[in-house]
């Protein structure tokens, strides 16, 4: 006497043969972990590209601006007529003979 197919049984055989796998199954499983939930998943891989761009441009930037900035002091303090007027231009200097007008914009 057989006995009667239960509704999971029933399901169970509709689903299709590799799916059924335990292996498999487990495979898949794990693959989802890595790719959304573990904390070296792609998502967080990719904020961390974009955050690595973003600083290494601000870092071409301000080593731009220190070149600058080292020109900039190595002219001034070669240089006295470009030290005369960097002390004019910023700290309103002034010889004894001379009046100083500012006018702010």
């Amino acid at each position: 006497m057989a006995t009667k197919p239960t509704k999971l049984e029933l399901l169970l055989e509709d689903i299709p043969a590799p799916i059924r796998n335990k292996f498999i199954v487990v495979t898949a499983l794990f693959v989802a972990w890595m790719f959304f939930f573990d904390n070296n998943s792609i998502i967080s891989q990719y904020r961390l590209q974009a955050t690595l761009q973003e600083l290494e441009s601000k870092k071409a930037y301000y080593e731009g601006e220190i070149s600058q900035a080292e020109k900039d002091n190595k002219e001034l303090f070669t240089d006295d007529k470009t030290r005369e007027k960097f002390a004019r231009e910023h700290y309103y200097m002034k010889k004894a003979d001379e009046e100083v007008f500012v006018i702010e914009k």
